[in-house]
């Protein structure tokens, strides 16, 4: 058995879950009802019972789930998904898990964002959302954190890490001006995290207890102004220590991490096509 001279070339991105037509559509279907969960109750009217969404999550994270096998059975049946890169999700799912816990979210300190960034530029976009969305169902069944929030979150780290595959230049860019340009994008995605997290519970406010609150029924540009507000207020400061942790993890362990995640796919070598050669009598 061997594998084809050049598949695990270090100048070629190596994608342990490669992107064909059908996970494309999976992929694009699961981020359309999440963006539907996420912001319906701004486009709904004032007699419409925007607190009976609070109850839907259940729904929603059945839903994710069967998307999220669905996005996966799409990549199989187009060749995606081996036995190598599943045991790759596992152990950076599991390793990311065990991140999660360590400051307990205090004061924004994730430093599990920074290994979903990296992560996500080296293995690709399909690889990303899928890894994203099983490291944050795993930290929460580890740290008890299961509730409505969950496929909200599963959702909004999807997205995260996918967006990090999706960055320019993954073939060519290399060295400082890459380490650089994944630090800005996970400075930007940690605010874009905690701001579309915030969405999720911002319109189950009682509007009676908060000039931020959501108001059902008001002019949508009337509800974004409160929305700005309430991220101001409440979100600022956690989701600038959550950018800023992973800024310095870009920066200071991120290059030493890209070596070992592309060093590992090479010799996994995902894509490279496996003949058999017969033997001589």
């Amino acid at each position: 058995m061997k594998t084809t001279p050049g598949a695990g070339r270090p100048d070629r991105q190596a994608r342990a879950v490669r992107l064909g037509p059908r996970s494309v559509v999976a992929l694009l279907l699961v981020s359309a009802i999440g963006v539907a969960a996420f912001g319906w109750p701004l486009l709904a009217g004032p007699s419409s019972q925007v607190s009976a969404h609070a109850q839907d999550a259940p729904w929603l994270f059945a839903g994710l789930l069967v998307l999220l096998v669905g996005v996966v059975a799409a990549a199989v049946s187009e060749g995606g998904v081996g036995p190598k890169a599943v045991a790759m999700l596992g152990v950076l799912a599991a390793t990311g898990a065990a991140l999660r816990p360590i400051g307990a979210g205090t004061a924004g300190i994730e430093p599990m964002f920074f290994l979903m960034v990296l992560s996500g530029r080296v293995l690709g976009p399909g690889f990303g959302f899928v890894l994203g969305s099983v490291t944050m169902f795993a930290s929460a069944l580890l740290t008890g954190g299961v509730g409505p929030w969950m496929p909200f979150q599963m959702l909004s780290m999807g997205w995260f890490t996918m967006g990090a595959g999706l960055l320019p230049g993954p073939d060519r860019l290399r060295g400082r001006a890459e380490v650089l340009m994944l630090a800005a994008y996970g400075f930007l995605a940690a605010f874009a995290y905690g701001t579309v997290m915030n969405l999720a519970g911002w319109p189950f406010l009682d509007s009676l207890s908060s000039s931020v609150a959501f108001q059902a029924g008001a002019p949508l540009h009337e509800n974004l102004v409160r929305f700005l507000a309430y991220c101001l207020a409440t979100s600022l400061g956690w989701d600038l220590g959550r950018a800023a942790l992973t800024v310095v993890l870009t920066v200071t362990v991120g290059p030493a991490l890209l070596r070992a995640l592309r060093r590992a796919t090479r010799r996994a070598a995902f894509e490279a096509p496996v003949t058999f050669e017969g033997t001589e009598p």
